[in-house]
């Protein structure tokens, strides 16, 4: 008597696990039946989509996806903001979440990747084969287990019914690497933890008359003292032996190279190794199976299933896990009307195309109150629409930042941040950080309220102190000549309105008014008991902002663009307070005002390999007057500042009130998470801001001077940030070439009239 029944068993193995791919391609090749399938992590996966109707060439051409490698690490998380009310950027190395209950706490987040396109991926995959089974896995179009780990009770949960995109998520949950979801009210993880190969879950479930089990990877060895992820699966994850007796199956066993759990680039290798191994055992399992289901069979109980899965109509919005009047926010956030829609996702509408329903999803993501976002589509067969469910884990109210520098200039600084986030129906964050260093010293209190809708607001108030010290980075220090003595302290409040115009671009209004103070000395000769000259502004000044910015980081950049274009208006008052050092001691006061154009364009434009070039260029337009001398009329001039450590540096020769500047830069990515930059820019002032004899400032001539700058910088990426170093030319310095060595990231506040 010949087996009439074969279960198909497929072990986890993390991205070995792609295997099965060419298990299930040769299987069907050579019209072997597939009547039943057990599958943990990875196995799951992939199980799940042929149990749910999944061709072998539809699961190959998702698994070898770029899409699924995004999936797998994260790497489309940037897709999930919005630009028009994400925070200025900041020297941040790091965050974190501060918990208040009965005792103070600091939340350390419990997973590298929150994979919010994975959860949504699977969603849309299997959402319909879920509701064409009713939700019962015997009922898709080959029946199905999913093995899962509950951790709380340290036992293995096999899944046979349920959300069948939530069970494949639970178990490819690798333990701190993707954020756990909860299934009836529990945390699940992946379910190698407590069963990587369950062919005693097929026996005790199906009883088939012959197994066929794909083992993609061979136990684990030793955690390696670099690899986190090995160091994990060592600990919490169980090495799974099983034995078939001859004749009662075959156990498959595909030839894989050593590669991280979560390394996917040998995937064609390996979907190939699947296949050959399982052509080789043909023979040996034709020796008990006879039973033949050809391509045609196949296809059509194929074509039957997907044509019985119910089209994508969306019903009903349903919010957990938050109160009441934070649904009426997120309600608000995606325009929806709960009294006049009744509920309903998209308003007045009865339909939605996955792609809206994504937008909205990632629109809730980004929310600065939202930590988590697990979407589901629940079929309602009355109805038959699919109601939308989202479960909502709010943030943290109170979030700290740290952060900061350490250079081998004199630029070290801390930075420290804390964020109170209120969340009703309404929104509002107060942010307070500061920066303390040799070079630059600053506070800032920031309250930002957010108003959602069609069309939504970010109104922003904030106030900023600032200090910066020039003397203290120039680079020629010698006991018999003094540098020059430059201090800028700026106060200033800030009101501003922002509305996107685009996910990645924002239209701005605001306004500014404050004082800048500036210390300096005209003149390298002076003596300690000197006093230097005092210039005072007064200003006030509207502005309008557009911008768009896709950069993939805050800092040395590979991808991406940031676009910006300002018009202001600035007046006030200037008070000069001559010092010591000059003759004319007399105390002047005028009023100014001018009109300020600005554009700004930083591209990465063409990606080859591991080159990447792109262009900055820059360009200012303004009637700005000249202030009483030569320095004060320098200190409010706009400068032109492409490479970062070019702003802890006064360079006269690089300031204009009018003027263009561009430049190339070319990255090659040398190795993972290390850049080499090489980057050079051409600075062409309208008029050279020069001086004459008495120390007052004048025009010269058109066009007449023009300055190079040029930089090299090996960088590497660290979780926390940037390790720069970095060899950089600026023409016309008294020390044109200089070298630094940079921890962390060359961010500030900003100037007032920035």
């Amino acid at each position: 008597m010949y087996a009439q029944k074969v279960g198909l068993v497929l072990s986890g193995g993390g991205a070995k696990g792609v295997v099965h791919v060419g298990v299930l391609k040769a299987l069907e090749e050579n019209n072997i039946p597939i009547d039943y399938i057990a599958g943990t992590s990875m196995g799951a996966i992939v199980g799940a989509l042929y149990a749910g109707g999944y061709s072998p060439d539809e699961i190959l051409k998702l698994i070898s996806s770029d899409e699924m490698k995004k999936w797998i690490n994260g790497e489309a998380e940037n897709d999930y903001s919005y630009f028009y009310n994400m925070p200025q950027s900041n020297a941040s190395w790091q965050s974190f979440r501060l918990r208040f209950d009965s005792v103070f706490r600091i939340k350390i987040p419990a997973n590298i990747i929150t994979p919010y396109e994975m959860d949504f991926g699977f969603m849309e995959l299997f959402s319909g084969p879920g509701a064409a089974a009713k939700y019962n896995f015997d009922s898709l179009m080959v029946p199905f287990r999913c093995v899962v780990a509950d951790v709380s009770e340290s036992k293995p949960i096999i899944l046979k019914s349920g959300d069948l995109g939530q069970a494949v998520r639970a178990s490819a949950t690798f333990p701190f690497y993707f954020k756990p979801i909860k299934i009836n009210g529990k945390l699940m993880f992946d379910g190698g933890m407590y069963n990587n190969f369950p062919i005693d879950v097929m026996k005790n479930d199906f009883n088939p008359d012959y197994i066929i089990g794909i083992k993609a990877a061979s136990p684990y060895g030793p955690p390696e003292e670099d690899d986190l992820v090995s160091q994990i699966q060592s600990m919490l994850m169980k090495n799974t032996t099983e034995v078939l007796k001859k004749g009662e199956g075959i156990i498959i066993k595909p030839e894989t190279s050593s590669v991280g759990i979560t390394d996917f680039t040998h995937t064609s290798a390996f979907i190939d190794s699947g296949y050959t191994a399982t052509i080789r055992s043909i023979p040996e399992i034709r020796k008990y199976v006879k039973r033949k289901v050809y391509p045609g069979i196949v296809d059509s109980k194929r074509n039957t299933f997907k044509a019985s899965i119910p089209p994508f109509r969306i019903g009903d919005l349903r919010i957990n896990g938050i109160n009441k009047k934070q649904e009426v926010y997120i309600k608000r956030l995606l325009s929806i009307d709960s009294v006049k829609s009744k509920n309903k996702f998209i308003g007045k509408s009865d339909s939605v195309i996955i792609r809206e329903l994504k937008k909205k999803y990632r629109k809730i993501i980004a929310d600065e109150n939202v930590e988590y976002v697990y979407p589901q589509l629940v079929y309602d067969t009355s109805a038959k629409r699919y109601d939308v469910e989202l479960d909502v884990k709010r943030g943290d109210k109170v979030k700290a930042e740290l952060g900061g520098l350490v250079s081998s200039q004199a630029t070290n600084e801390i930075f420290f941040q804390i964020q109170y986030n209120y969340w009703a129906k309404k929104a509002f964050s107060i942010i307070a950080n500061t920066y303390l260093g040799r070079f630059h010293n600053s506070g800032q209190a920031m309250f930002v309220y957010g108003i959602p809708g069609k069309l939504p607001v970010s109104v922003q108030a904030s106030y900023t102190l600032n200090g910066w010290n020039y003397f203290n980075t120039n680079t020629y220090f010698f006991e018999d000549e003094k540098p020059n003595y430059l201090v800028e302290n700026d106060g200033y409040g800030r009101f501003a309105i922002l509305t996107p115009t685009s996910q990645h671009s924002r239209l701005g209004a605001c306004v500014a008014t404050g004082r800048q103070k500036f210390r300096y000395y005209q003149t390298n000769r002076f003596s300690r008991t000197d006093t230097a000259d005092i210039t005072y502004f007064d200003f006030y000044s509207p502005a309008i902002t557009l911008e768009s910015n896709t950069l993939n980081k805050k800092q040395f950049e590979t991808n991406g663009s940031d676009f910006k274009i300002c018009a202001r208006f600035v007046g006030g008052l200037e008070h000069t307070i001559p010092g010591s050092t000059v003759a004319d001691t007399m105390e002047t006061k005028s009023y100014h005002k001018w009109v300020q154009l600005k554009f700004s364009l930083d591209s990465y434009f063409l990606h080859k390999g591991i080159f990447t070039l792109g262009l900055y260029a820059e360009a200012v337009i303004s009637n700005h007057p000249l202030f009483d001398n030569y320095t004060a009329s320098l200190l409010v001039a706009p400068n032109f500042q492409p490479v970062p450590q070019m702003s802890t540096i006064f360079l006269s020769q690089f300031r204009a009130y009018n003027y263009g500047g561009f430049g190339l830069k070319t990255v090659f990515s040398i190795f993972k998470n290390f850049d080499l930059r090489a980057e050079g820019y051409i600075f062409q002032p309208y008029q050279e801001i020069l001086k004459d004899e008495n120390g007052d400032a004048y025009f010269g001539p058109e066009f007449s001077s023009r300055n190079l700058i040029g930089s090299g910088c090996l960088v590497y990426h660290a979780p926390f940030g940037p390790v720069s170093m970095s060899l950089n030319y600026y023409e016309g310095a008294e020390e044109p070439f200089s070298f630094n060595i940079n921890i962390g990231y060359l961010i500030f506040n900003k100037k007032p009239l920035e």
